[in-house]
C-alpha cells in the first residue's frame, strides 16, 4: 500500500505507568485494548499496551521498558485531538478526570475555544475538539 490516506497510523508513546494510561485511555475516554504485553524480564523486553478503537485507522501504542524507563517529554503542543463535531460531553470530562487526567488550558487558546484540553498520566494532552474534521 503506498503512503496516502488509506495508510494506518500508530502512534507510539512510552509510559512510565501503564496502568494508569489504561484507565485514562480506556476507563476515561473509552478506548478498547486491542492488545497488550507483559514485560517478563528479559533485558530490552517492553510492555506494551495498545489501545483504539477498532474500526479506526490509528492506535495508541504505549511501551514501557521496566530495564531502562524511558521518560516521557511531552511539549505542550504535544497534542492528540479528537474531532467529536459537538460539544463535549461533560460526563466524558469527569470520567477522563476520575481515570487519573486532568483538566488544563490549551498552549495554543485556539484550542480553548474549540474543545477541551486534558493531560494524560503521562503529562501528553488530549484535546476533545468540538469541531468536525473537513479537508
Amino acid at each position: 500500500m503506498p503512503a496516502n490516506g488509506q495508510a494506518k497510523l500508530r502512534i507510539a508513546r512510552p509510559s512510565l505507568d501503564l496502568a494508569a494510561a489504561r484507565r485514562f485511555w480506556v476507563d476515561g475516554l473509552g478506548l478498547s485494548v486491542l492488545y497488550e504485553h507483559e514485560a517478563d524480564g528479559t533485558p530490552g523486553q517492553h510492555a506494551l499496551l495498545m489501545v483504539g478503537w477498532p474500526d479506526a485507522g490509528w492506535h495508541l501504542e504505549l511501551t514501557y521498558d521496566p530495564g531502562a524507563p524511558t521518560e516521557p517529554t511531552p511539549t505542550p503542543e504535544d497534542l492528540l485531538v479528537v474531532y467529536l463535531a459537538e460539544p463535549v460531553p461533560e460526563e466524558l470530562i469527569v470520567a477522563l478526570e476520575r481515570a487519573g487526567g486532568a483538566r488544563v488550558p490549551a498552549h495554543n487558546p485556539y484550542w480553548d475555544t474549540w474543545g477541551v484540553t486534558l493531560q494524560d498520566p503521562d503529562g501528553y494532552r488530549l484535546v476533545l475538539s468540538t469541531r468536525d474534521w473537513s479537508l
